[in-house]
């Protein structure tokens, strides 16, 4: 799997590199020098939507609440790991449950609450993605893509609803657990301390709360909407305006985009490829669109990085805890 993630990452770099040789790396350059150090109000302005889906996973842990500044830092590391590592959009939820943890004493709650959340993610992105389609259909006058586009949102469609279904009645993870104690035994310490009932139990509890599951959504939703102010901004800065509703387009379609190719670790090349593509449905031209793409992946470079030192600074000072505490005294 990490040969795997490392050779996808690397046709990525290669396809990114690929592009911006192809715009012309002059044009580029000088298209992100004249918006200069303007451009760095990219980096506080995404903690807005980190914030927010923080308070969406806030009222999904109920009882087991954690401190918003808390989980917001726990959001920033898991978005790191998902776009700079090669995770494959799962490590940072693995992440973000051993770091929860640390400041909630049921693990169960914890280990729910990402899941739910990360189904009300997708059912997020799929609303995003439909109203991003219709807005572009409405917007575009030629656009021989829709079809496609349309067809394949209508297929994507049961893969949510299969989702909310084995979690909600299909008892999945009590069933994973069972297999997997066939496969590797019940001593294996990879099993120790996992309760597939206990977990089912817990995702069974929240997804049967409609109305907290509607309020996390709406959370969800807001921070995705900052991020379509994050594209309007971007091409401000650049010298590019844009309407906001064309913002809010390219930005849905992005979010469409970056979902399927999630196997590209941080839609490395990928990304850009789709920004382009869908900048210039809106008279964006190429170059302009390869520097929104850019801008928008050196905020995540800014952003994340030192989310990611201070995660490690984090795991190290536990561990050096850790072993002060299991050192002998002297008598």
């Amino acid at each position: 799997m990490k040969r795997a993630g490392a050779v996808l990452a690397l046709c990525g770099l290669l396809l990114l590199i690929g592009l911006v040789v192809h715009e012309g790396v002059h044009d580029v350059a000088a298209i992100i020098a004249a918006a200069g150090l303007s451009l760095l109000w990219l980096v506080p302005l995404h903690v807005l939507p980190l914030t927010l889906d923080a308070c969406g996973w806030q009222a999904l842990l109920g009882r087991a609440r954690a401190p918003l500044p808390y989980l917001t830092w726990v959001a920033a590391v898991r978005e790191a790991v998902n776009r700079l590592l090669p995770a494959a959009n799962i490590g940072g939820e693995l992440v973000g449950i051993r770091l929860a943890g640390r400041v909630i004493a049921e693990p169960g709650i914890v280990t729910a609450s990402v899941i739910v959340e990360v189904l009300v993610t997708l059912c997020a992105q799929y609303l995003l993605c439909a109203l991003g389609i219709i807005l572009t259909i409405a917007m575009v006058a030629r656009m021989p893509e829709q079809n496609a586009i349309l067809i394949a949102l209508v297929l994507s469609l049961p893969v949510p609803l299969l989702l909310l279904w084995l979690l909600r009645d299909g008892g999945l993870f009590a069933r994973i657990e069972k297999f997997a104690m066939a496969m590797v035994g019940a001593s294996n310490a990879t099993l120790a301390g996992f309760d597939g009932e206990l977990l089912d139990s817990n995702l069974h509890a929240l997804l049967r709360r409609h109305v907290l599951l509607l309020k996390v959504l709406g959370w969800q939703l807001a921070g995705m909407m900052v991020g379509t102010l994050e594209t309007w901004l971007a091409l401000a800065l650049l010298g590019h305006p844009v309407a906001a509703l064309a913002a809010f387009a390219i930005e849905a379609l992005s979010v469409a985009i970056r979902s399927v190719v999630f196997f590209v670790p941080g839609g490395l090349g990928v990304q850009e490829g789709g920004v382009i593509m869908l900048a210039q449905l809106f008279g964006i031209g190429p170059d302009m669109a390869l520097s929104l793409a850019l801008v928008r992946r050196m905020r995540e470079v800014l952003l994340g990085v030192p989310a990611l030192l201070s995660w490690q600074w984090s795991e190290a000072s536990r561990l050096k805890r850790e072993a002060g505490r299991a050192e002998p005294r002297p008598f």
